[in-house]
């Protein structure tokens, strides 16, 4: 039996797809101290609406990138995204 994280570092995804999980996980903690700071309950819902949107494509996209993947942090970095 694998573990999970054996499993994982077997995985080859395309860059831009690690990428465009990266960027997903930065909005979705982005959102959540955007929620937090509201005070607006109908804001707050709207704001909880797409980080559930983007929890949702980030689970039936099924990915998982690790902060062990020195050239995928190394590209989130030099975009900006870090």
């Amino acid at each position: 039996m694998k573990t999970y994280k054996q499993f994982i570092r077997e995985g080859k995804y395309p860059t831009w797809l690690r990428i465009s999980v990266g960027v997903m996980a930065l909005k979705v903690r982005n959102l959540t101290d955007r929620i937090e700071n509201e005070t607006d309950p109908i804001k707050q819902n709207t704001l909880i609406a797409k980080q559930n949107k983007l929890l949702a494509y980030m689970n039936g996209l099924g990915i998982a990138t690790g902060t062990s993947d020195k050239r995928l942090m190394q590209r989130m970095r030099t975009k900006g995204l870090n």
